[in-house]
């Protein structure tokens, strides 16, 4: 089998833009490189505006580090209809429409998935956001793109701060303490099983998880009842994916509340989870 693992000009190794978080495409190539030639397969990475890539040349797509995709959304979904009349792409791209905005969390709330309570706002002005203080009770929010990865373009902002320019639609929560005190649960999903879960923790400092802020990631064996919370999270889908990320955060009572459901092209900590690119082969392979 070989597999393209879908990238973007912002993580291929040699790029003169490359992100100061691209190691982790590298981790995911090295982990899904070992466990497909291990099985007499081959994996390339290719970025998804590659003029000259023939995808028909591979036997399945994968959207990787595409990390560059939110500002050039359109430009984007269409490379994804292009690949999928050539080969089977995954995840699908009827699955990455729906998930590409957030709100797509309004359709999960619909079927009972608990969320951080959410103001969607198509421009969040500072009415907006005085409103949303009031609404949640809180001194501190945080607003972030519906489109959008990463913490790009996302703020906390402070009862009294002066809000800033938000030229996209947001959303706006408040400010979840667990964030810091516990941190963020990630399971990981490859062919709807639990492959591994890790949690996710800020630096001093800061609330954000992601390795480009100095977040950190430790390997965890989660409770029993918090997977059972992450598997209804996944049922919940439109359309069973290959792969997902169930992103989750600690409520007051115990409960876990979803933050995200990543199905287009979340880092999948293969450090965290050896066994990963072995997982993707066999559910690729079924």
């Amino acid at each position: 089998m070989h597999l393209c693992y879908l990238a973007s000009r912002v993580t291929m190794p040699g790029s003169p833009v490359r992100r100061n978080d691209a190691f982790e495409h590298d981790q995911m190539m090295e982990n899904l490189t070992a466990a497909f030639e291990a099985r007499g397969g081959k994996v390339t990475d290719v970025s998804w505006d590659d003029k000259d890539a023939n995808w028909s040349s591979f036997d399945a797509v994968m959207i990787g580090t595409t990390w560059d995709y939110w500002d050039r959304l359109e430009e984007f979904l269409e490379a994804l209809e292009e690949i999928e009349k050539q080969t089977p792409l995954f995840n699908a791209p009827a699955l990455v429409r729906w998930n590409i905005d957030k709100r797509y969390l309004r359709d999960l709330e619909g079927k009972g998935v608990p969320l951080i309570p959410t103001i969607w706002a198509d421009k969040a002005t500072p009415e907006v956001v005085a409103d949303a203080f009031e609404t949640f009770g809180t001194e501190k929010l945080v607003a972030k793109r519906q489109v959008g990865a990463g913490a790009d373009g996302q703020h906390m902002i402070n009862r009294g701060d002066t809000v800033p320019e938000m030229p996209h639609p947001m959303m706006i929560q408040p400010y979840m303490d667990a964030i810091v005190k516990e941190g963020e649960l990630s399971f990981i999903f490859i062919g709807g099983e639990l492959s591994h879960t890790l949690l996710k923790t800020a630096a001093d400092g800061d609330y954000r998880i992601q390795s480009a802020y100095g977040g950190k990631e430790t390997p965890v064996e989660p409770a029993f009842e918090d997977v059972a919370q992450a598997a209804k999270v996944l049922a919940a889908a439109p359309v069973a994916p290959l792969y997902a990320r169930v992103d989750m955060i600690r409520a007051e009572d115990g409960s876990l509340c979803l933050m995200e459901m990543e199905l287009i092209e979340p880092f999948l900590y293969p450090v965290q989870g050896p066994e990963l690119g072995a997982r993707i082969y066999e559910a690729l392979t079924r």
